[in-house]
């Protein structure tokens, strides 16, 4: 079981952000983990019906079976490595685990073409 499997399974126990899943994930994944938290806070974890969408502060990126097209991740993150994920690919598992993701019942390629 990774790290990530770890936290995971208490966010899914216990139906929230708990202290002990917030340290967890914290202790996994450092800044990513915050800015991750954070964005769920924020409810900015956003799911259409073609893709999950995680808003960041001056952009938007898409996250597809657990991938995410950041530059974090294509350039920092080691693919091999179950616990190198971006603060997006972490925001929208915790947003999924504690059902924290904002539904849209629309298609993102849609609501691209007004931004």
């Amino acid at each position: 079981m990774t790290a990530v499997d770890e936290w995971e399974a208490i966010l899914e126990a216990d139906g929230e952000l708990s202290s002990d899943a917030v340290d967890r994930i914290i202790a996994t994944h450092g800044d990513r983990g915050v800015k991750a938290i954070e964005a769920v806070g924020e409810e900015r974890v956003k799911e259409y019906r073609d893709f999950t969408v995680v808003v960041g502060h001056s952009e938007e990126h898409v996250v597809e079976d657990g991938t995410c097209e950041c530059e974090d991740s294509r350039y920092n993150l080691d693919p091999e490595e179950p616990t190198d994920l971006c603060w997006h690919v972490i925001a929208v598992k915790i947003a999924r685990r504690i059902d924290a993701v904002d539904h849209h019942d629309m298609w993102y390629s849609e609501v691209r073409e007004f931004l």
